[in-house]
Formats: structure tokens, C-alpha cells, sequence
């Protein structure tokens, strides 16, 4: 998958990214510290030839695991924050941690990193909701209730990928044997795909994602004017979603003016001007591709703000 973007060295891009310390790094570093913690614990089960090893380690995954089950869900709380970290296998947290990276990204270059945080942590909390409401009503899962539990950041990428998607409907990206693609078409795909996925195995994964993406698509609505009472009536639901999500800013001592931003390195400003300036030549080729009128309203107010500060 490729972003938008022209060429450049990839190693120099993700020691940027971990450099710049964000809410998304954060969060990639927690998930991947988390999987080091989790196969260390593994490996000195295994060398120390405990002859319970497996056990010990499949006790831990579900201390850390969100169970489906209620009574055990009340004695475990905090799983519904920790599963959402939480990888046993090296695959899993490899794509979920893709995932996160290339859609945080573009979820960066339109919100901010307070939404970036809300977004990740209730997707991952509406991923748990469903997945446990699924599992306690459905008949199904009946037999197997008490032995279920859910794991990995899955429903919180998918509440990031479905937000953005929906954000900015008309981003693309390249697919490896597919081309460009709107990126609005691949969050419904995936949709699609995880409803139609639930008989064939991983059930609880595939509902999780949807309770996730659900998720996403309520928040991004939340921010639109034409929301239902987002903006007519004080108090409810929408009105305060949207504010969650929303940071104010502070305003300064009285009769303060100016421009108080935290200085930067000439790494740092150099790397962000080059960019903006990816950013612009891509919106550039897209105008001669297919005109001015096929940008979307972020995309005009991107160039038009660049233009002023040239």
C-alpha cells in the first residue's frame, strides 16, 4: 500500500515517525512492547522447562484477554482496556500495527492527536461492547461463552480506518494489483467482508471489527454540521461526542500576540515542508488529472493556505 506520496526512503519515515513522538508512535510502541513482554514470557517459560509452561502462558493471555463472559468480565475489568493491546502472534500484530500506521497517518494530516486517542481507545471499547452483547445473545455461542475471549487492536484500527475513511471519502491510495483506490471503498469492503466472515471462523474478531468500524462512523458524523442536533440542541448525544473529540484553544494572557509554537529542529522543519510539499504536488497532479472541481473541500482549503504562506 502507498500513500499519495512521491518516492523516498522508508527507514527515514518510520525513524521520523518514532522520533516525532505522537500519540499514534505511542501507540504503536505500547502495542509492540506489550507483544516483547508477552513472547519473553513465553520463552523463559520454555527454557526453564516448567512442565506447566503452556499453561502459565495461557493464563496470562487471559488475564489480559477480554472474556465474552459476564461474571468473568466483572472480575477482569481492565481487559477491556488491555485486550486492545494485546498480540500473541507475530502476523496479527504485524497488520494490525500496518494498518494503524498508514491510516493514523492520513488521520493526522485532517484531525488531531486528542481525536487520534479517543478514536483508537472507544473503537477499541465498542469492539468489546459488541463482541460481548454478540456473544450473550446469539445462540450460537452459547457453548462456548465461558472459554471466549478476544484480543488485539483490531476494532481500534478499524474505528481509525473507517473514520478517516469517511472523513476524506475521496483520499486514494495505491494497491499493489488494484491501483488507485478511494480509501472510503476500502473501509466498506472491509466491512462487508468481516460480516460475511463471521460463520467461517474467528466470530468474535469479525464482530469486534464491525463494533469498531461502527464506531468510527458514528464519530465522524458527530463532526459534521448536518448531524441531527449537532448544532440545534445543547445536550445531546452528538453535540457531545463531537466535543469530546474537540480541542479548544487556549487563549493567551491578555493583549498577547504573536505566534507561541514550540520551536522545531531544522530536521523536523525541513521534514514537514517536505511533506507539505508532497502533499501539494499530489493534489497538483490530481487537478490535471482530473481538474479543480475533482478535489475535495480539505484539499482546496490545503492548497489555498499554502499558496498564502508562499
Amino acid at each position: 500500500m502507498n500513500m499519495n506520496q512521491n518516492p523516498q526512503n522508508p527507514f527515514l519515515d518510520i525513524r521520523h515517525f518514532f522520533k516525532q513522538k505522537s500519540v499514534l508512535s505511542y501507540f504503536v510502541i505500547i502495542n509492540i512492547v506489550v507483544w516483547i513482554l508477552i513472547q519473553a514470557f513465553r520463552v523463559l517459560a520454555f527454557l526453564f522447562d516448567k512442565p506447566d509452561s503452556a499453561a502459565a502462558f495461557s493464563s496470562v493471555i487471559d488475564y489480559l484477554a477480554v472474556p465474552a463472559s459476564l461474571p468473568i468480565l466483572m472480575e477482569r475489568p481492565w481487559t477491556l482496556i488491555t485486550y486492545m493491546f494485546l498480540h500473541v502472534s507475530i502476523w496479527h500484530i504485524l497488520f494490525n500495527m500496518l494498518w494503524l500506521y498508514w491510516f493514523g497517518r492520513i488521520f493526522m494530516e485532517y484531525l488531531t492527536q486528542k481525536q487520534l486517542f479517543w478514536v483508537y481507545v472507544m473503537g477499541g471499547l465498542a469492539g468489546a461492547f459488541v463482541y460481548i452483547l454478540a456473544f450473550n445473545i446469539f445462540p450460537v455461542f452459547a457453548p462456548t461463552i465461558e472459554i471466549s475471549y478476544a484480543l488485539g487492536a483490531s476494532a481500534a484500527v478499524m474505528a481509525i480506518v473507517t473514520a478517516i475513511s469517511f472523513h476524506v471519502p475521496n483520499y486514494t491510495i495505491y494497491l499493489l494489483f488494484f491501483g488507485r483506490v478511494k480509501i472510503i471503498y476500502l473501509a466498506i469492503v472491509l466491512f462487508i467482508f468481516d460480516f460475511f466472515m463471521i460463520p467461517s471462523g474467528n466470530a468474535g474478531g469479525h464482530i469486534a471489527h464491525i463494533g469498531g468500524a461502527i464506531l468510527g462512523f458514528i464519530y465522524i458524523k458527530s463532526l459534521r454540521p448536518s448531524s441531527i442536533s449537532a448544532y440545534s440542541h445543547k445536550g445531546t448525544f452528538s453535540t457531545w461526542f463531537s466535543r469530546l473529540f474537540t480541542i479548544r484553544k487556549r487563549s493567551g494572557p491578555a493583549g498577547a500576540k504573536g505566534n507561541h509554537r514550540h520551536p522545531v529542529s531544522d530536521e523536523d522543519y525541513n521534514y514537514q515542508k517536505s511533506q507539505q510539499q508532497k502533499r501539494i504536488d499530489m493534489i497538483l497532479d490530481k487537478i490535471s488529472k482530473g481538474g479543480y472541481d475533482s478535489l475535495t473541500r480539505e484539499e482546496k482549503e490545503f492548497l489555498f493556505k499554502s499558496s498564502g504562506k508562499h
